[in-house]
């Protein structure tokens, strides 16, 4: 299979679908909440498996089936495949057992950390470089970060495996060579053998929660739609985007969650948050006018 190189640059087209699944995270754990009664390895086991349709159905819309076999007889594709379905299946477990621990402030708290450690691989490993401006807007949101893990007190432990997992994650999904969409496939394909012996293991246990009509049965399918779209449109996204852009852009969804945790789930919210939130927003605002000031010159 020929390698194609990912074209290190911004795109308005990769912005849109970046923004969707920005947003769509933003507002997931409202669904994740509707299954905290469910363990963590179950649910993470049926977003697993209920988006294998989802995403083999986009790709018979595109025509492009033929390719997993592809990707499956090229070692490379399949070794990166084997190390972006372990890093997404360790950022999505942590990430359910978060909200269901009444922990979604350090799920927040992580996604807020992770932009950094993205500018960080961007600089390190890609090669990438930031305006004057764009700088100011990096030092800014570390500033807002320091200020929120002054308020903790500590780092917990799930805001930097969601860190490190999603940047990661995040580096290598921009350097598989392969389509997004057939990536996503073939990293859920990975990970179902998995998927389905943790979820027989369970029936025959007697302790799974997948009863033919009830309620948690279409809760548990439907994780298989708020898995697949969001993060089908980020792959999209990623590979239109520069990592750096990327890595701001991720300011909005632990936003969004901060705004879930805090007004919905009623976890408690200190002064330092009340002063970070306007200084990652401001952040947020100067990188986007350095990059469509950039894209207009």
């Amino acid at each position: 299979m020929k390698n194609v190189s990912p074209k290190n640059e911004d795109t308005l087209r990769g912005f849109g679908f970046a923004l969707s699944a920005y947003l769509f995270w933003g507002f997931l754990p409202l669904y994740l909440k509707m299954v905290d009664h469910i363990p963590a390895g179950e649910v993470l086991a049926h977003r697993v498996i209920w988006s294998v349709p989802i995403a083999g159905f986009v790709l018979m819309l595109m025509g492009r089936t033929s390719d997993i076999g592809r990707v499956l007889r090229d070692p490379r594709s399949l070794a990166m495949g084997l190390v972006t379905a372990f890093l997404v299946s360790i950022n999505w477990g942590v990430y359910v057992w978060a909200i269901a621990a009444e922990r979604t402030l350090d799920a927040a708290l992580g996604y807020y950390i992770n932009p950094l450690f993205s500018v960080f691989l961007g600089y390190a490993l890609l090669g990438e470089t930031l305006t004057k401006l764009q700088w100011g807007a990096v030092g800014l949101a570390a500033c807002a970060v320091i200020v929120l893990t002054v308020e903790t007190g500590s780092l917990p432990w799930p805001a930097l495996v969601l860190m490190v997992s999603w940047g990661f994650y995040a580096y290598f999904k921009k350097s598989l060579p392969i389509g997004p969409n057939q990536g996503f496939l073939l990293e859920v394909l990975i990970m179902t053998p998995f998927a389905l012996a943790y979820l027989i293991w369970m029936y025959l246990s007697g302790v799974g929660h997948f009863v033919p009509l009830s309620v948690d049965m279409w809760l548990l399918m439907g994780c298989g739609v708020v898995t697949a779209v969001p993060l089908m449109l980020y792959a999209n996204g990623a590979k239109g985007l520069r990592m750096t852009t990327i890595a701001m852009m991720q300011y909005i969804a632990p936003t969004l969650i901060m705004v879930m945790a805090v007004f919905v789930f009623k976890e408690p919210f200190g002064t330092a948050r009340a002063i970070a939130f306007p200084m990652i927003w401001a952040a947020l605002g100067l990188y986007s006018y350095s990059m469509f000031r950039s894209r207009k010159a």
